[in-house]
């Protein structure tokens, strides 16, 4: 697999992960946090290393990627049969060849709403709500 295919698939991994429940737009608007923090990974070192797999991958940001969530499994034996995992990895070609708008205004974090707030978003106003998802952006 080469770099460029295991961007697609591992983002693709990382949606399906956090919104395969969520619509279109909601799909989206991960793959818009993933790369928004692509472009800010020299600044953010906790960001990955510049691409989509690292960010992904990188420790303890999208939880579907921790090994003790029951997603990690989930993501890890999913194929493109299910017809969810072939819309996220279109989401994931799309947005990796620039074809698809910031739905988040930006953001470079996310919560399911309903879900404790975690600490980084005290006192911080949502960027934009899709779905069940609040995302923010210029946490420290």
């Amino acid at each position: 697999m080469d770099m460029t295919d295991l961007n697609i698939d591992t983002l693709a991994r990382t949606i399906y992960g956090e919104a395969r429940g969520e619509s279109e737009e909601g799909k989206q608007a991960i793959a818009n946090v993933v790369l928004n923090r692509v472009a800010l990974a020299d600044a953010h070192p906790h960001f990955g290393l510049g691409t989509a797999a690292s960010a992904c991958k990188a420790p303890f940001q999208f939880t579907c990627w921790n090994k003790n969530d029951p997603n990690c499994q989930v993501i890890s034996n999913v194929t493109d049969e299910d017809p969810v995992f072939a819309e996220c990895l279109q989401i994931a070609s799309d947005a990796l060849d620039g074809y698809l708008q910031d739905l988040t205004n930006g953001a470079t974090y996310y919560y399911v709403t309903g879900s404790v707030e975690p600490a980084w978003a005290y006192q911080h106003e949502p960027c934009a709500i899709i779905g069940r998802h609040q995302f923010y952006k210029n946490i420290a």
